[in-house]
């Protein structure tokens, strides 16, 4: 624990209608903060590094720790990195539980993408990712095996606090959609929207479950109507307060990654509806790889399938993710302690 006065120059996703981004930004912080009590955090929105800003480079260098993450920053939507922008940056550079994303049927990076991501990478004075997916991808493209360490997603470690909302006892399923932007959800819509509707009602039918739909973003609001699912409950909370919810469900389904991840972080069981090679890259992460759902496998009942499969093991998965929890706290501690020997 550091406890003199520093600045820490934070960059990161500025979207704050996106509960899982929103979530990162709140782990990160909270995390920095154990390690340097006394810091003042001055936020930065990604893209500032998208294009040469000689004032904006000055303010970052003047910043004690300059610090990137978590969340899936090595997106097209954010590329290219300005070389200027990376050259110019003095201070130790941090990148901290950040991923790659690519998206179902997306093009491969842009070659100029790629270069401004390894650039960024080889820049960092510490480098910390949130599953293997991103390291092999860092690897594969030029970095060093040995520069880059795998901590997991901070959202993992979000604190808890209890939700609001008084969650009805008995069992409880939760639901998420991805419907926040994601081009492909229209190829898929009704054999999403009929799994779940026949997943929710089986758990209704057969274990009197009360059904939640975990709202990640605004952009959702347009389609969990369209679930038809008798008496569905919308949870709608604070970052903090939803992962408190998490914790009391029996079984989360979700496509948006970071309601897996809350789940998981909260040890819930969770099974990813895969729209992004990151959802399947994280339940591998997890040691879970059966943990998702591919699909194309919607048509053929899989859902309904594998939430019977997790709930029947659920005792099981609770203990394997309060392994998986103690094991991306300690290597994220131990990034941190890194972190500290910096200043």
């Amino acid at each position: 624990m550091i406890n003199k006065k520093i600045k820490i120059a934070h960059i990161h996703v500025w979207d704050q209608t996106n509960k899982g981004d929103l979530a990162i930004v709140l782990a990160v912080q909270e995390l920095l903060r154990l390690a340097f009590p006394k810091a003042v955090i001055i936020d930065y929105p990604v893209e500032v590094l998208k294009k040469k800003d000689s004032a904006a480079l000055k303010k970052l260098n003047s910043a004690d720790l300059i610090v990137m993450g978590g969340g899936g920053l090595f997106y097209r939507y954010f590329l290219p990195f300005s070389q200027e922008m990376i050259s110019g940056l003095k201070k130790p550079f941090i990148i901290f539980g950040v991923g790659y994303i690519r998206e179902v049927g997306a093009p491969a990076l842009k070659k100029a993408e790629r270069d401004s991501i390894i650039a960024l990478a080889r820049k960092a004075t510490l480098l910390g990712v949130r599953e293997n997916y991103t390291k092999r991808f860092l690897v594969k493209y030029g970095l060093a095996v040995d520069k880059v360490k795998v901590i997991g997603d901070p959202a993992l470690l979000l604190s808890e606090l209890p939700p609001r909302l008084n969650l009805h006892p008995g069992f409880k399923l939760g639901l998420n959609l991805n419907y926040s932007g994601w081009l492909g959800f229209g190829k898929w819509r009704e054999d999403i929207l009929s799994s779940y509707r026949e997943t929710a009602e089986y758990f209704q039918k057969n274990f009197q479950a009360s059904v939640y739909y975990l709202k990640h973003h605004p952009g959702e609001e347009a389609i969990y109507p369209e679930l038809k699912i008798k008496n569905l409950i919308i949870l709608d909370e604070a970052p903090s307060r939803q992962k408190g919810a998490y914790g009391q469900l029996d079984l989360v389904i979700g496509m948006m990654l970071h309601s897996c991840v809350l789940a998981a972080g909260a040890l819930t069981p969770e099974i990813n509806v895969a729209y992004d090679l990151r959802n399947r890259n994280f339940a591998r992460f997890l040691g879970c790889p059966e943990l998702v759902v591919e699909l194309p496998d919607l048509k053929k009942g899989a859902l309904l399938k594998r939430a019977r499969a997790v709930v029947k093991a659920g005792k099981r998965y609770r203990h394997h993710l309060d392994i998986f929890h103690k094991r991306v706290s300690r290597r994220t501690h131990d990034f941190l302690s890194e972190i500290e020997n910096l200043v």
